[in-house]
């Protein structure tokens, strides 16, 4: 299980949820009041951690939503190629490749280390 449970009311802007099992960073929320037989709802706002999309979804705030769990971990550049880079965990020596980002072309060099984000299974390069 990489996600947990939390009500909409519960959120705050900079965490993380789930929309379309998509891991997403909230950019905003706006709620309204409720009306005269319903309840207040909550507007979120958030763009995709791995696609940069932007989402909007509209929900009761006793909802409960899906939060992921997101993992930052420390791994080392063992090699690099024009389009991936091999990586090396720290923490569990593991090795993996992800695609290497046309930005971080010209600043990853092999034994440097990089922070990378691990959410319900993908990865990516996020500070180095």
């Amino acid at each position: 299980m990489a996600w947990t449970q939390q009500e909409v009311r519960e959120l705050k802007e900079g965490r993380y949820l789930l929309i379309d099992d998509e891991p997403c960073r909230i950019l905003s929320i706006q709620t309204s009041k409720p009306g005269k037989h319903g309840e207040a709802k909550a507007r979120i706002d958030a763009v995709g951690i791995f696609d940069g999309a932007k989402r909007s979804v509209v929900f009761p705030v006793k909802h409960k939503v899906q939060v992921p769990m997101i993992g930052k971990k420390q791994a080392q550049v063992l090699s690099l190629t024009d389009a991936e880079v091999q990586l090396m965990d720290l923490e569990t020596y593991e090795t993996f490749s992800l695609p290497l980002d046309a930005n971080l072309k010209g600043q990853l060099t092999p034994g440097s280390e990089v922070q990378y984000l691990d959410a319900m299974g993908k990865r990516q390069i996020s500070r180095t």
